[in-house]
């Protein structure tokens, strides 16, 4: 079996996003089990056309080469093209590839109110923003959902979302992210605390470096870095001064076992974002029992493993989870759901089954005029 994954990242070459991390496991993990695996992906400073990553073969076109992708997914040959997440990538693959098998899975699907966060707290720029949204949301990706052969969702919160913004007549169901799941932890001796995100606006990094302030007795882990470099230089000076704050910069899990070693001691994983689709972060805390503190609680992982806050009072939140020890037991709740969820071997097991059933499909039918527009 050939698996072609079409993705705007892979977390490499600079661009470190939750699709990529998701991505570069999943591939990583189907290569072991024998199956030959390829991503297409936009290319970065510093990567070359033809990569190997993981047992992965990467293939990247120029930014903004959207003709040149398409020959990639011709020379991919996959048995099956899947898209972590829609995009113009989806839809040149059918086109250069239509009789081959075509599935996608929804993983932060953006809706009107979504987009104006982004616009208006941009991580780069919000030029930036429009061009993402013209490569994502557009009427030939919208067909393209319509015509894939197989439609999952990796959070189960994600689906009404989905069939309402593709006016879709069936439930896509949960295809989860494999998540390494450690036997035993062994968390720190006094209450610790990390946050593992990009350093982006609409992450809001500034809560969780001024819980810091307001929580002297309490060690705060920040993981991470933005893309802004003044931004990511502003927040480093202002707050690089509390001596319970260790701002670690970005960490590579695929290279080293740091960031299992902080999730490990760590009490809590908190997450300020405005919005979120389901942080792969998420998966990994609960993997090793962290209580998740959020304002965000995709598929209740903040209300039941940890506690969602409101009206942004993550100092209540944070108290209420300290007192009493019971980030532990919401922590051991989150565990077990992982492990019996996204456990590595089961994730992959699914979607194993998922390409199996995919391709013992009939044919799509026939390409209409609607997918004629680029050749």
């Amino acid at each position: 079996m050939r698996v072609c994954f079409i993705c705007v990242e892979i977390f490499a070459w600079g661009k470190y996003g939750g699709f990529g991390r998701a991505t570069r496991i999943i591939g990583r993990e189907l290569a072991k089990r024998g199956i030959e695996v390829f991503a297409v992906v936009p290319r970065r400073n510093g990567q070359k056309p033809t990569e190997e990553l993981d047992g992965i073969t990467i293939l990247s076109s120029p930014p903004y080469s959207l003709w040149f992708s398409k020959e990639l997914y011709r020379t991919c040959d996959a048995d099956i093209y899947h898209s972590q997440e829609p995009s113009m990538g989806t839809y040149l693959a059918m086109k250069a590839m239509p009789n081959r098998k075509h599935i996608i899975t929804f993983r932060d699907p953006r809706n009107f109110q979504d987009w104006k966060i982004e616009y208006e707290l941009p991580s780069i720029n919000r030029l930036n923003v429009i061009s993402n949204y013209l490569y994502v949301d557009n009427f030939l990706v919208r067909g393209a959902v319509r015509r894939a052969d197989g439609l999952f969702c990796a959070a189960e919160h994600l689906v009404p979302k989905v069939k309402f913004k593709y006016d879709l007549t069936s439930v896509p169901p949960l295809l989860p992210t494999p998540v390494a799941v450690p036997g035993n932890v062994k968390k720190a001796s006094t209450p610790t605390v990390c946050f593992i995100a990009r350093w982006d606006r609409r992450k809001r990094p500034e809560i969780f470096f001024e819980l810091a302030r307001k929580f002297p007795h309490v060690k705060f882990i920040g993981i991470g870095k933005a893309q802004d470099g003044k931004w990511d230089t502003y927040l480093r000076n202002t707050y690089s001064n509390l001596p319970n704050l260790e701002m670690t910069g970005f960490i590579d899990q695929f290279s080293t076992n740091d960031l299992y070693s902080i999730l490990e001691k760590s009490w809590i994983l908190v997450n300020t974002s405005m919005r979120e689709g389901l942080p792969v972060s998420f998966l990994e805390a609960a993997a090793n029992r962290c209580a998740i503190l959020s304002g965000v609680d995709p598929d209740g992982f903040a209300s039941k493993f940890g506690y969602c806050v409101k009206d942004d009072n993550f100092v209540e939140g944070l108290e209420f989870l300290l007192k009493d020890e019971r980030w532990k037991v919401r922590g051991q709740y989150g565990y077990e759901y992982i492990k019996e969820t996204f456990e590595m071997t089961k994730a992959i097991n699914r979607h194993i089954d998922a390409y199996e059933q995919v391709l013992s499909q009939k044919p799509r039918a026939p390409v209409t005029a609607f997918f004629a527009p680029i050749i």
